[in-house]
């Protein structure tokens, strides 16, 4: 089957209105807004593998966008913004030493975190946010850093898997 723009152009729309509603589910359930938006970036694989790594960062770009202005919930657009991209970094971090792997990814996820809900605190000042903060407390805020980071690590080692599953069943060449 020949690869042509148009059926690359389809399948990104195709895909980026589901990953959309993925985050839209974000606002419904509350728990999902840290998992909404690991879904929708596992939808990148296949228009990584079909349209390559430019298109699927436009990809990203138009489904972020989506996500910030129809997403009823605004943390897990922001989480999305920051993170959503990184199943293409995800090759080249793969590509070092095991430690020095380890030691990028804990920095990317960790610094995305504070950047995110800096940002949401202080250049937003989202006040629900700042009370639920203040509620829940300085351990549980540990436990949900650590719970986070635990969470990025379990998406860190589907994201291979789901791209093998998908070169073996379309017969795609795996991430080098």
């Amino acid at each position: 089957m020949r690869k042509t723009k148009a059926k690359q152009i389809a399948l990104c729309g195709l895909l980026g209105a589901l990953a959309v509603v993925i985050m839209m589910l974000g606002g419904i359930i509350p728990v999902a807004t840290f998992c909404c938006p690991m879904l929708a970036a596992l939808l990148m694989v296949p228009v990584l593998f079909e349209c390559g790594p430019r298109l699927a960062l436009t990809w990203y770009a138009s489904v972020s966008l989506l996500c910030c202005l129809l997403g009823p919930d605004k943390e897990a657009a922001a989480i999305y913004v920051f993170l959503g991209w990184y199943p293409v970094l995800k090759g080249r971090i793969d590509r070092f030493k095991p430690l020095a792997r380890l030691a990028m990814k804990l920095l990317l996820l960790n610094g995305a975190i504070i950047m995110v809900y800096s940002l949401l605190l202080y250049v937003f000042g989202l006040e629900g946010l700042r009370q639920e903060f203040t509620e829940i407390g300085a351990v549980m805020m540990a436990v949900l850093l650590i719970l986070g980071n635990v969470t990025f690590f379990l998406f860190d080692a589907l994201l291979p898997r789901m791209a093998l599953l998908y070169a073996v069943r379309f017969r795609k060449r795996f991430w080098k």
